[in-house]
């Protein structure tokens, strides 16, 4: 029988919308360059651009961006017009800019789980930015602690929910990444609740562990109630 003492749950596409976002903004970056480079093989340089610099420039919007350059860079020959670039820097301001639109049925489930749990949004990616969302959101007052990491690993699932709680072993983790939120979960000892995205980046796809024990799937955030209560 569990005891779910703390429960964490991610941020981008699991409480608002994020990934659509860079998907426009890719959109808009193809129309760009549409003079340079066809549709397809400029996403593939763009995603190859972003899975070398996430090792440098970590996770978010300005890591974005400047994947964006160095593609528009390497697709041009390196004869990129200024007036190009310049949009390109523009489309990252705008994403930093854009407003924060919750999921349905987030709110009503913070505020009910709350009463009962310790809630730890445990997100990754740049600093300002996440603060930004965070506050913009309208969410924050509903959590008991907020952490912004620079990577999630079974480590810091195990720091954060012996910092917040009585352990990985009595946490629950709730996100729509099974890389991210989910396996690092589990390899900590905690219960992972996935909770898909109708949208997933490259670097974020891995195969669910179905058949684990403390592994959970549902249909939409509004259902992590039930799920507690069948834990319990």
């Amino acid at each position: 029988m569990a005891g779910i003492t703390t429960i964490g749950f991610d941020a981008d596409d699991t409480l608002w919308h994020n990934e659509r976002v860079f998907r426009l903004t890719e959109e808009r970056f193809a129309l760009l360059l549409a003079d340079f480079s066809d549709k397809a093989h400029l996403s593939e340089r763009l995603l190859a651009a972003e899975r070398r610099n996430v090792l440098h420039y970590g996770y978010g919007v300005k890591g974005f961006t400047l994947s964006m350059i160095e593609t528009a860079i390497e697709v041009t020959d390196r004869q990129v017009p200024a007036d190009v670039i310049a949009e390109i820097l523009e489309a990252g301001r705008d994403m930093l800019n854009h407003p924060v639109e919750p999921l349905p049925h987030v709110e009503e489930t913070l505020k009910a789980v709350g009463k009962d749990h310790t809630l730890v949004l445990v997100t990754k990616g740049d600093l300002f930015d996440q603060e930004r969302k965070v506050t913009a959101s309208g969410l924050d007052v509903c959590f008991d602690a907020i952490e912004i990491v620079s990577e999630k690993t079974a480590g810091t699932y195990r720091t954060l929910f012996s910092r917040h709680g009585t352990g990985p072993e009595d946490a629950l983790m709730i996100g729509n990444s099974v890389k991210s939120d989910i396996l690092p979960a589990l390899d900590a000892g905690a219960f992972a609740a996935h909770v898909p995205y109708d949208i997933t980046w490259a670097l974020e796809d891995a195969d669910a562990p179905l058949g684990h024990a403390r592994f959970h799937r549902l249909d939409h955030i509004g259902k992590v109630p039930q799920l507690l209560a069948r834990l319990s």
